[in-house]
């Protein structure tokens, strides 16, 4: 099993975690804080994260998932990093299939076509590092998904530290309905298109491929991190995989949509 990656953390992560509660809460971005704390590390940033998430848990609120961000070339490009990152989805995160987001309730909100899926089984980390097969093994569910992601730190100026502190700039997910993660769905995943649409026009595309070559090794990749900071995924989680395409912006008055062939459609109203 990996090693807990947790050391010795930099002075302002409890300020800084503080500052980006009070912007997601008013609605009012804050600085990049690798401009003013340029030595800030990643395992800074998870802790930040983790703070912010224990707040909102001890608030009431539960987590019911992860996201995995950054797992398409076109997404590092667009933010400029080199490797994916991960947060957590909390229930009142969640908007439903059909439903209505008010635009004024986020900062900057861009939209992402992914697909999300639904864990039958506990990933608990053992003594080697996850496999492909375990993963495969323990998704019991397969949906489209629209990602809202959003940015508390102002113009989207970021970095990987940046946004992984700002739980991977995670805002809100919109998931379809489920079917069932047969073998057969799932090894077609990289060949299946994903079209994400703004009032019936196509406004990005790419194909499950886009994803770290298959979907499935987005989990992966998550399982053996999560376990380098002493956590796992669980039974009944969701689990999003990342964009096909880069971030398109929101925009109200208008409905967006997630198409594939063969899967459910998902979309939300943006108001």
């Amino acid at each position: 099993m990996p090693t807990d990656t947790r050391g010795a953390l930099h002075a302002a992560v409890p300020s800084l975690a503080a500052e980006l509660a009070e912007a997601e809460r008013t609605r009012r971005p804050i600085a990049q804080p690798t401009s003013s704390h340029p030595d800030l590390t990643v395992a800074d940033a998870y802790e930040i994260q983790r703070r912010n998430i224990a707040r909102r848990v001890e608030a009431g609120e539960r987590v019911v998932g992860r996201k995995i961000g950054l797992t398409s070339l076109a997404m590092q490009r667009q933010l400029g990093v080199d490797q994916p990152d991960f947060g957590a989805i909390l229930d009142t995160m969640v908007v439903p299939h059909e439903g209505e987001q008010a635009l004024d309730d986020l900062v900057a909100a861009r939209a992402e076509a992914e697909f999300t899926f639904r864990l039958a089984s506990d990933l608990v980390p053992g003594e080697s590092a996850f496999t492909f097969e375990q993963v495969r093994d323990a998704v019991g569910e397969v949906m489209l998904s629209l990602e809202l992601i959003d940015s508390r730190i102002a113009d989207w100026k970021i970095g990987l530290v940046d946004t992984v502190a700002d739980n991977a700039s995670s805002a809100r997910l919109v998931a379809g309905p489920g079917v069932p993660a047969t073998r057969e769905l799932l090894d077609t995943l990289p060949d299946r298109i994903l079209t994400l649409t703004r009032d019936g026009e196509t406004v990005g595309e790419g194909p499950g491929s886009a994803v770290l070559d298959h979907p499935l090794n987005a989990i992966v990749w998550l399982a053996d991190s999560l376990a380098q900071y002493g956590d796992h995924l669980r039974a009944g989680d969701l689990v999003l995989a990342g964009a096909v395409h880069a971030a398109v912006p929101l925009a109200a008055g208008s409905t967006f949509g997630v198409t594939s062939p063969g899967l459910p459609d998902v979309t939300v109203r943006i108001v």
